[in-house]
């Protein structure tokens, strides 16, 4: 058996964060950036995980014996949720890990693993061709989430996605805005658990949420197709808006950047952390940032997959 390699790209949410899960028009991005999976097969029966970071520094290995996988205990954390990922692979494809012979698996991530852009769903969608399963099964069988992270990891250009009667959709978009030298990534100096923004938001009435999700879905359209930085500051405004009352929470710019009057600052994927999209008027705008901390910036062009 010869070496296998598996890549998949990161992702960003740019619309629809949360009423994605029950159903409204998300628009994402695939990032340039993404993790790689290789598989070597060993004599031994048995699973020898190495995990290398953008540095090429190992962040996680364990080893684990193939017959064992179901029985395996272990008190961390990373070892058990790849344990649960692995053994939900292997009940959607009963042969995969059932081979005579073991694996030496390494992944490397090339980018920040802080920086929210989907270690995890990298992981899967990697897992997910290497057992020949269903990206999306397996996800929803291991982690919560919408799965707009898998679509992104396996697709190489803007899309929009949405469950529709429990099955992911994934429409390939043109979104290319002309304005996209006025458009930046900066992050926030502090990763967010999507997990926990989940969970509160399941906790909301259905009522708030089929209003919210009939307004997203539109502007959603309308960002796609948009032609003008005006037009797309006050549709973004309107999404933060949207989203704030449904969730009751402060929006980012009121919360962080109030003082902020050049463009607008959109939350992207669950509130509180990782990145957010920033408009500028002119390139100099991003000194705000800068000064009070929020160094790391990034262009829409070189953060995305075109």
């Amino acid at each position: 058996m010869n070496t296998k390699v598996f890549y998949s790209h990161g992702k960003l949410l740019l619309t629809g964060e949360y009423v994605v899960l029950d159903g409204a028009k998300a628009l994402a991005v695939p990032t340039n950036k993404g993790q790689y999976l290789t598989v070597k097969p060993i004599a031994e029966q048995k699973l020898v995980w190495r995990s290398f970071d953008e540095n090429n520094q190992i962040w996680f290995e364990n080893e684990f014996l193939l017959d064992d996988l179901k029985t395996e205990i272990t008190e961390n954390d990373i070892s058990k949720k790849l344990l649960e990922i692995l053994l939900a692979a292997q009940q959607l494809n009963k042969s995969f890990l059932n081979d005579t012979n073991g694996f030496y698996v390494s992944t490397k991530l090339t980018f920040d693993s802080g920086y929210g852009l989907g270690t995890s769903s990298t992981l899967i969608a990697n897992i997910a061709k290497w057992a020949k399963v269903d990206p999306y099964q397996l996800l929803w069988d291991s982690f919560k989430g919408s799965g707009y992270d898998l679509a992104c990891a396996t697709n190489i250009a803007p899309l929009v996605y949405q469950i529709n009667n429990e099955l992911p959709k994934i429409d390939l978009v043109a979104f290319n805005p002309s304005f996209k030298s006025q458009l930046y990534f900066v992050y926030l100096n502090k990763k967010q658990d999507s997990k926990e923004g989940i969970t509160h938001y399941k906790t909301l009435p259905v009522l708030s949420k089929e209003k919210a999700i009939s307004e997203i879905n539109r502007i959603t359209e309308e960002v796609i197709l948009c032609d003008t930085l005006t037009e797309f500051n006050f549709l973004l405004k309107k999404h933060e808006s949207i989203i704030s009352k449904l969730i009751k929470t402060e929006t980012v710019q009121q919360r962080l950047f109030p003082e902020y009057d050049k463009g607008v600052v959109k939350s992207l994927g669950a509130w509180g952390g990782d990145f957010v999209l920033v408009t500028v008027e002119d390139k100099l705008n991003l000194d705000y940032f800068k000064d009070r901390g929020y160094t790391t910036i990034f262009g829409f062009e070189e953060m995305l997959l075109f």
